[in-house]
């Protein structure tokens, strides 16, 4: 059913569909509204046979989902941001036990400082944790993948993020197209654990391992997530045969099959990269996109194939690896290892700055012409950036960062520490 609708509300009716046994809810901005729905449609009986429990902390909410799943129950739970952080043990717990828990990740920056905003740091804390995870483009993709995400973490016994950006998608109200129950019955078949706490067949789930069996344990769950590369692209097709629509699979391009120019990104951003990539084609630009919806696991191969005839890769990414610069780019040299190709970083729209379509062309048209550095920080006030780095270097004593940026951005709040 077509519906205009807030994106939380929808991914909340979605997960409904999925019918969980088990949701564990605590607030943190911006997902909340996702969990508020699912205990709206519990208590008003549309959502049976599932126990909603509000817990005091985002540890204990993953820490309830575990033991709802390691039981047998289908479970479900959100978090963002600080949130993910606190539940970090149990998010490696979950995976390392492979428990099928389906989890969204309302994507916010991590402070210090505090932000509230989007980007995808929170996700990329925790990109290496052994859970699968999905990106969403758009909020008809976010609703799609929590349905393809049950099937998938079930199939595998393996558990899944699916990521939306915080405020762009989570409370951002377009038409969505919402499955029935019997469409989405039909895709999804009851949950069967591969595992499961039954008095009647005693065994632990979460045992201690030594150095003799450590290895191939992880091992096991390096493999589960190799599979998970030729399953996602089977349950998308069925998907789209059930729905007739297409969503997830591992990546799309876009105007990308004779792109000298490809851009390589994550997320909602890649909605304002393909409005660039039309503009810059009606002026005779070879330049195209590919929209990575499974970051972890990575396809190194699919990903190969749809950008080694390119001449450059510009990746727009929404989290920093201090030091370093770009996590996605890191990730598509790998795939491009032996293809002698130039890849750039740009850091863009971290804590939520917005990402002008002109800005990113003036970024490709750079990378075309040479002209664009490695890692370039989209954007950049470099006037206050340069401030600070010369009021560090020549006072001891010159205050706090974050504050010291705020008044150079903001005089009125008061002079900079001199």
């Amino acid at each position: 059913m077509l519906k205009q609708i807030e994106g939380s509300r929808a991914v909340a009716e979605a997960i409904a569909l999925c019918r969980p046994e088990v949701v564990c809810a605590y607030p943190i901005t911006p997902q909340t509204h996702i969990v508020e729905g699912v205990s709206e449609l519990v208590k008003a009986g549309t959502l049976k046979n599932c126990e909603f429990i509000n817990v005091e902390s985002e540890f204990a909410a993953l820490s309830v989902a575990i033991g709802a799943s390691a039981a047998g129950a289908r479970a479900y739970t959100a978090t963002a941001s600080q949130g993910l952080l606190y539940m970090a043990e149990a998010v490696y717990n979950a995976a390392g036990l492979g428990l099928p828990i389906v989890m969204t990740i309302g994507n916010r920056a991590i402070g210090a400082p505090i932000n509230i905003w989007n980007d995808h740091t929170d996700s990329m804390a925790v990109r290496d944790s052994g859970w699968i995870q999905l990106f969403a483009e758009t909020n008809q993709e976010a609703v799609d993948l929590h349905i393809q995400a049950f099937r998938l973490a079930e199939l595998l016994s393996c558990p899944v993020m699916v990521c939306m950006d915080g405020f762009i998608l989570t409370h951002a109200y377009e038409r969505v197209d919402v499955p029935d129950q019997a469409a989405v019955d039909a895709f999804l078949p009851p949950f069967e654990p591969v595992q499961v706490l039954d008095p009647a067949n005693p065994y632990s789930i979460g045992a201690m391992v030594g150095p003799d069996a450590f290895s191939e344990v992880r091992y096991l769950a390096h493999h589960k997530q190799l599979e998970a590369l030729e399953k996602i692209p089977e349950i998308a097709a069925g998907f789209e045969a059930a729905f007739g629509r297409a969503s997830g699979g591992l990546l799309s391009g876009y105007r990308s099959e004779d792109a000298r120019t490809i851009v390589v990104a994550l997320g909602s951003v890649n909605g304002t990269i393909k409005e660039t990539v039309d503009a810059m084609r009606a002026d005779g630009h070879s330049i195209g996109s590919v929209s990575i919806c499974a970051f972890r696991p990575f396809p190194l191969v699919a990903l190969r194939d749809a950008i080694r005839h390119a001449k450059r890769i510009v990746c727009v990414e929404k989290s920093l690896a201090p030091g370093l610069g770009g996590i996605v780019a890191s990730n598509v040299r790998m795939a491009l290892r032996g293809v002698d190709h130039r890849v750039y970083t740009v850091i863009a729209g971290l804590g939520g700055r917005p990402i002008p379509r002109a800005s990113l062309r003036d970024v490709f048209e750079r990378a075309e012409t040479g002209g664009l550095d490695d890692v370039t920080f989209l954007d950049l006030n470099w006037r206050v950036v340069n401030e600070q780095l010369v009021r560090a270097r020549d006072v001891r004593h010159s205050g706090p960062i974050a504050e010291n940026v705020l008044k150079a951005l903001n005089p009125g709040r008061g002079a900079a520490a001199k």
